[in-house]
């Protein structure tokens, strides 16, 4: 191998590199109240709004908290789930974590 093809192909070899991980984080998550790892995501939804995240490839929408049981639409399908309980929907393992005046944090991953 020539200097010269190592060059570029040290070059390619950064530049892609640079994409994968530019891209990566796109991937899982596409707000910023949604925190990721390679197979679950932990999302903050506010209250009082319309509260929608897209997470690992799927729609999840807060629709209301009554009584300490959290309503969900995760692709569709709406869930009930209580705080500290969970349920699967749609593949997924949905618990939530934290439920007050402010906010609704729930944990979403693959089952």
């Amino acid at each position: 191998m020539t200097t010269l093809t190592r060059r570029i192909a040290r070059k390619a070899t950064v530049v892609t590199a640079a994409i994968v991980l530019g891209l990566g984080g796109l991937t899982a998550c596409s707000t910023d109240n949604v925190e990721c790892s390679t197979n679950a995501c932990t999302v903050t939804f506010d209250r009082g709004v319309e509260a929608e995240s897209s997470v690992l490839g799927v729609d999840v929408k807060l629709v209301g908290v009554d009584n300490g049981v959290v309503k969900l639409d995760v692709a569709g399908t709406t869930v009930s789930v209580p705080v500290d309980g969970s349920t699967e929907a749609q593949g997924f393992n949905i618990t939530v974590q934290e439920v007050t005046d402010k906010n609704v944090v729930i944990r979403i991953q693959t089952s």
